[in-house]
Formats: C-alpha cells, structure tokens, sequence
C-alpha cells in the first residue's frame, strides 16, 4: 500500500470516528456534556492516567454529575451522595450491572455461567452468611487463624523477623479464609491435621497470589506473551485445587460452599467450570480482606495513639471475659461487637483505602431526580458511575482534614459508634460506602468485619510489630492505569477493588516492611523468614 493511499485510510477512519463521536450534542435535561478535544477517545488518557484527579477536575468544571467521553463510551458521573440512593435501589429493568458483571467474569476469570441471575444467586447465598451460618463462619475463621498464623510462628526459632507487611497480612488472611470457607484436612483437629492445612493453605495462596499480581494487566488487556504463559498455568493449577472432587474429600466445609455448589449443579455447570468459578469466589471473598488488614495494621503502626488506644481496649475486652487469651477458642461474637475504638479504626481505614466504582448500564432512557430538586435524564446505552472515594469518603465538607488518617473519627465523645455527618447542611445516609449499597451491598460485610478484627486482635496480643522504617511516609494513592473495574462487593462479597487496592499497597510496601515478634509464655517464637517476602 503507498504512503498516499494509507494516510487517505487514515484520513478517513479519523472522519469516521469524528462523525461518530461529535454528531452527540447534549439534549434538554441531561446532564452537562463534555467529549474532549480527542475523537473517539476523549477523556480516557486522562482517565486511565489518574481517574481520582480527573474526576475531581471534571466536577470543579461540571457540578456534581456529568456525561464525558471515554474511550467511545459516554460515562455519566455523579458525585453527590445525597443522591446515591436514587441510583443504587434503581431495578435491573432501568439501571443494569449484570452485563458488565458477566463481561468481567468471562475476561478475567474465564467463567461462563448458563442463565446467570445475579440474584438468584445472591438470594440463595445470603442465608449462608447470617445468623447461626455466620457464627459458624466466625468461629471456624478464629480456629483457622490461630492455626496458620500461631502454628507458623511456633514452628520457627525465636528472634525478630523483617517481612513485607502485606505478605504477612494477605497470606494469613487468605489462608484461614480458604479453610474457613473451603474446608479443613480433617477433624476433629490434630497436630499432624493442622500441620497439613498450614503447607496446603500456603500453596493455595502463593499461586493465588501469582494471578493475583497479573490482574490489573488481564484486566486492562495488556499481558504480554509470557505473561499470558504464566497466567494460563496459575489458572490451571489453581482449577486442579479448587476442583470439586478434591474439595469433595475436605471436612468441615462451610454452609456457603454446599449451598454454592448445589446452586452451580442445579444450572447444570460440568465440573471443569465448576472449578473456575470457585476460583472467582476465592478472589471475591478473598481478594480484599487480607490487603484490609494490612491497611489497618499499616495505619496503626504509623499512629502510636492509635495502636495505644487499640491495645487498650482488647486488654480491657479481655479482662472481661476472664479466660487468658492463649485458652480462649473462639470470640463470641457479644466480644466482637465490644470493641468501638478497633471499629472506628477500621471504618477511618476503609475510608481512605476503600476506591470502588460502582457502575451501572442504563438500560432506557429514564429521569434521576437529585437531592436539591433537579432532575436529569440519562441516554439509553450509556454507562452511570459512582465514585464513592471523592465523595463522601474524601471530601472536606463531610470529614474535617479528609486525607488525615484518625482513628476515632467514627466515635461520639461517649464512645459510641457516630454516624451523623453532613453535607450542605443535611444528615448523610451514605457518609463512607466501603461495602457498596444499595440492591448490591456487601452480603458478607459482616463475616468480613469480624475475620478483620479477630486477626488483628491475635497479632496485638500475640505478637510485638514494629516499622523497619517508621519515618518513611505513606504515599499518595496512585490510580495511574487502573480502569474503573467493578468492586467485588457489587457482585459479590468485598469492598474494594483487588485491582486497584493492589497497584496502591505494592507501592507501599516497597518501602515499608515490618519486623515481628512473637509471644509466648515460656518461649519467645518468630515467624518463619520463608512467609515474608518483600513486594
């Protein structure tokens, strides 16, 4: 082909995609209308470069919701969460996150579920998770964390340990999530039973975690040709361990394991996808707690008041139930719901770690009326966007100096958990939304809570933590080439997005490891070097 005949070819998908892209004009209600000065493209370079800057840019420019173009895509956004709720109790009739769910399934996870409802499946999953099951889930997770994490250290020799904190955080976390949920070796529990579940749940996780570092390049579509290589055997062997004949043979599997499978067997899925799609939920119950804690535990390193006053009140919970706490088997869960400093804590570290987009497809034309009286009409085929960081959870008029990690910032001056916070002068329903809301709430916040707060209960009481480098500061929050993913929490259990909550904590960890010490009444034991690798 000559230079003349390719750059006429050129010349002319240019026209195309400017024909395509500039003949929208903003209609008579809708909201404000903003393409970009780059065809068909629009915004998405300076979305993909830092989505949390352009948005906020966009709203100084726009108000509080705005149409933009985005990779031939136009992305209604809004940003005000007096209105949030309009939008997140809206039916999948008018406002849709099947498609996009199933999308991201089959990309990612190469699931493919015949006559997938979300709901269904949600409805069958949510007993599982409440009540009696959940004090079950609770009670199996404390057992299972005490084997990983105290059989680990007891193994070991005594001295300090220098390890990536998010190692330590995510490996523990993952792998009493992995027993809790997928079942154990064998009981009633042996040494030699638990023993074999600390080296099978560690193999589960280091090859989770090998897919794991590979999804925000499988998620953006850009492995390489050895990165795909790799990604194929991790999926592999993790389908060969997560098959159903193997899991077959585990005791003590949980309620929400039996009720899943009878729920795939019942759709008619073969094993082989079967397998898959318990790799997905290893990833959506698993993919964020572990990277929660270690936010927690990171926050409480930096703040000494913090872990001052966090250390004071599991001491003061624990003179109360009088057992000491190398014989206590399980925190009932009265304990658990007794600790609202390690609450407020948790909820100020979700605030300011927690990045979901939460995004829906407008399936007809249909009006969204504001909290101030407007009203503005969205178009059939767009996609609406939520994003809960910039607002509330960032924002200066809801939470004084919004970028301040406090720890009692959820506390009423008598200790109470305080939930009244404003916005132009009214209450907020929605002041942080870490676990999502709306039809798609997180149906295992609660389980996730609790898993959060027994781990960090056992490492305060049972071991002494320390920052290698305490005066090395927390960086900002880098959101560079991070698509606005779904948030696990709309499909399933979690509330962050693994993708984006991995780009930023593997920043972090770079340069902030942890040295461990373990307690014991007549020994003083460390964890094994061989689970602290450095990000």
């Amino acid at each position: 082909m000559s230079w003349a005949a390719l750059l006429g070819l050129l010349a002319a998908l240019l026209l195309l995609l400017l024909l395509l892209t500039r003949r929208r004009t903003r209609r008579p209600g809708e909201p404000p209308l903003d393409r970009g000065r780059i065809p068909w493209l629009g915004h998405a370079l300076e979305f993909g470069k830092d989505a949390a800057s352009f948005l906020m840019r966009m709203k100084e420019k726009h108000g509080d919701i705005f149409t933009v173009l985005v990779g031939g895509r136009y992305v209604t956004v809004l940003l005000d969460p007096h209105s949030y709720d309009t939008v997140v109790w809206e039916p999948r009739t008018r406002l849709d996150f099947h498609t996009y769910a199933v999308f991201l399934m089959e990309r990612i996870f190469d699931v493919q579920l015949p006559h997938y409802n979300p709901n269904d499946e949600k409805a069958r999953m949510k007993p599982t998770l409440l009540h009696k099951d959940l004090q079950a889930l609770t009670e199996a997770m404390y057992t299972n964390l005490r084997t990983v994490l105290l059989g680990d250290a007891t193994e070991a020799g005594s001295g300090w340990h220098e390890m990536g904190l998010l190692d330590f955080s995510y490996s523990f976390m993952l792998r009493a999530g992995y027993l809790t949920l997928y079942g154990v070796e064998t009981l009633p529990h042996t040494h030699q039973s638990q023993a074999q579940d600390r080296v099978h749940s560690a193999d589960i996780f280091q090859t989770f975690r090998q897919l794991d570092l590979l999804l925000p390049k499988l998620a953006r579509g850009s492995l390489s040709a050895g990165d795909k290589d790799r990604v194929c055997k991790v999926k592999g062997r993790l389908w060969q361990l997560l098959s159903p004949a193997r899991l077959a043979t585990r005791a003590h599997r949980s309620s929400w394991l039996e009720s899943y499978l009878r729920h795939l067997d019942e759709m008619g899925v073969s094993e082989e996808m079967q397998a898959r799609a318990l790799v997905l939920q290893l990833w959506a119950t698993q993919g964020n707690m572990g990277p929660a804690a270690f936010w927690l535990l990171l926050f409480l390193l930096k703040h000494p008041d913090a872990l001052a006053a966090v250390r004071s009140e599991l001491e003061l919970v624990l003179g109360q139930v009088e057992q000491p706490v190398s014989q206590m088997t399980s925190l009932p869960q009265k304990v658990l719901d007794s600790m609202p400093v390690l609450d407020s804590a948790l909820s100020e570290s979700l605030r300011l770690t927690a990045a979901p987009f939460i995004t829906r497809e407008v399936v007809m034309d249909m009006a969204v009326p504001m909290a101030d009286g407007r009203e503005f009409t969205l178009r059939c085929g767009d996609r609406l966007l939520l994003f809960p960081f910039l607002s509330p959870q960032k924002d200066p008029e809801i939470y004084t100096d919004p970028e301040v990690f406090k720890y009692n910032r959820f506390l009423n001056p008598d200790g109470s958990e305080k939930k009244d916070f404003y916005k132009d002068g009214k209450r907020l329903k929605n002041y942080s939304m870490p676990w999502g809301a709306g039809h798609n709430q997180c149906l295992g916040r609660s389980y996730a809570v609790n898993s959060i707060k027994q781990f960090v209960f056992l490492v305060l009481m049972h071991f002494d933590l320390e920052l290698s480098s305490p005066e090395v500061e927390i960086p900002e929050f880098d959101f560079s080439s991070v698509q606005p993913l779904m948030s696990p929490s709309e499909a399933f259990f979690m509330p962050l997005d693994p993708v984006l909550a991995d780009e930023m904590v593997r920043k972090v960890c770079r340069e902030l490891l942890a040295k461990v010490f373990f307690h014991n009444e007549k020994n003083m034991l460390l964890l094994p070097s061989s689970l602290g690798g450095v990000m």
